[in-house]
């Protein structure tokens, strides 16, 4: 028994997620994700380490940015096979992917003239990684899965999609290899959610692997309670409201925007906040939302609940989607208080860095985070404290309120992650600790292996096991 295993990305750092397997001569790729990071970028420049037009297929655990973003890529240096996904997955994603080539297209320009006019070269190339066209052709090859479903990808390989309650349409991934009489069970986890949040459902649990990839986002901490989020969020908006202030959500367009438009609904429905005028400026977000509208089998019973008796959170009175540049402009005129959500939730890029400018150097407003900030993005130093930023290529003095929603992640704690995995009926024959920083993979594995007594790694960037 030989399969091959190689760590290309999200190998202690949360983005760029790529993982190789190799096995009866099929080759397959888990994930093709971008690196967001800004230490790792030139990593989306790098030919990529397997030859593309080598890979029989790509199996998309979901449709995150870190995950996906990749893939135009891959097919412009020459992959053909299929990229199979659930059909919520790849609906999200074709929306993700040409907003990255459009962010891609217009970085480029901006940093080009920019470099023109101060006359130096900056780190990267003046061109996009990729265009809009490129973009397009990921599309057809998107293979829908159903749940459950499982896919022939080769000689004795095959994988079957499971639940992963993180976003709308995420899967764990169960690769089965049949080899010389013998039979290995291969777990990767992508992202896996937490139990009881809105929306999705719980992610699937398993009673037998042999091999498990596990993620370990927040594997060094414990969530706040869920419970705390609508509170939060209500103390955040009525004291905005008080001081006269703006409030700016720097938002994940899939998943995150949905659970802000979810929680304001409640708070809204209780009485607890008032009406207020609230901007999904982002036109990625207002699209992934309809998706949503499309997939309602894919929600928990509480979503389902609600819609019965409320109508859908996404219909919140107040809500305004902001389409054109010149609608998500016409925001800073507003007297009075507004609720801004806008991409991307690292405040990588997007709309949101236009409102950071206009906002952030006011005592009176709110920058309200409610997502995971990564190491080297400009939201995580803007959560460190830092006390003058650099945005647009100009430097901004931090005076508005900084508040991060801790219990609002779509990712599992260190609890949660270690209960998921205690629900294996016998213990695997080895675990790898991925997508976590270097701090937090290595703080659950030695977790994982004091609690249990597994065989536990964290591997790094290009490692390369062989699984017996």
């Amino acid at each position: 028994m030989q399969i091959k295993l190689k760590f290309l990305g999200a190998a202690q750092n949360v983005t760029g997620s790529r993982h190789f397997l190799e096995a009866n001569g099929t080759q397959v790729l888990i994930d093709c994700g971008l690196y967001q990071e800004r230490q790792f970028r030139q990593r989306n420049w790098d030919p990529f380490p397997i030859k593309p037009k080598n890979i029989d297929a790509v199996l998309l655990t979901h449709a995150h940015l870190d995950h996906c973003g990749l893939l135009p890529k891959l097919i412009k240096e020459g992959f053909r096979g299929k990229i199979y996904c659930t059909a919520a997955t790849a609906e999200i994603a074709k929306i993700i992917l040409l907003d990255s080539a459009k962010i891609q297209e217009e970085d480029a320009e901006h940093k080009r003239k920019r470099h023109e006019r101060q006359g130096r070269k900056g780190p990267y190339p003046d061109v996009p990684l990729y265009t809009t066209e490129d973009a397009q052709a990921c599309f057809p090859l998107f293979s829908h899965v159903e749940y459950r479903e499982s896919v022939n990808l080769g000689d004795g390989v095959e994988a079957t999609f499971y639940d992963a309650g993180h976003v709308l349409g995420s899967s764990i991934i169960r690769v089965k290899v049949r080899q010389d009489g013998q039979e290995r069970l291969i777990l990767f986890s992508g992202d896996i959610g937490r139990p009881d949040r809105p929306i999705v459902c719980d992610p699937t649990v398993f009673d037998y692997a042999d091999y498990v990839l596990i993620e370990s986002t927040y594997g060094d901490r414990v969530h706040e309670e869920v419970a705390d989020v609508e509170k939060s969020i209500g103390e955040v908006i009525n004291s905005t409201i008080k001081a006269g202030g703006n409030i700016i959500v720097p938002s994940f367009a899939l998943e995150r925007s949905q659970e802000v438009l979810y929680y304001i609904n409640e708070l809204r429905l209780k009485n607890q906040i008032p009406e207020l005028k609230v901007f999904l400026d982002s036109p990625m977000a207002s699209r992934i939302t309809k998706v949503f509208q499309h997939h309602p089998e894919l929600f928990d019973k509480e979503m389902t609940e609600f819609i019965k008796r409320h109508k859908s959170p996404f219909d919140l009175p107040g809500l305004q989607m902001a389409g054109t540049a010149n609608e998500s402009k016409a925001i800073n005129g507003i007297k009075g208080t507004v609720m801004v959500i806008a991409g991307s939730g690292m405040c990588t890029g997007g709309r949101v860095k236009f409102h950071l400018v206009n906002n952030i150097s006011r005592a009176n407003n709110t920058i309200m985070f409610v997502g995971y900030q990564a190491v080297g993005t400009l939201g995580r130093s803007i959560v460190n404290g830092i006390k003058k930023v650099r945005i647009l290529g100009e430097k901004r003095a931090i005076k508005a309120r900084i508040v991060r929603i801790h219990g609002f992640s779509a990712h599992a704690d260190r609890n949660e992650l270690l209960d998921w995995l205690k629900e294996l009926d016998a213990p695997p024959r080895g675990v790898f600790v991925v997508h976590g920083e270097t701090e937090s993979a290595h703080s659950f594995g030695n977790y994982v292996r004091k609690q249990t007594g597994w065989k536990v790694s964290v591997p790094q960037y290009q490692d390369q096991i062989v699984l017996d």
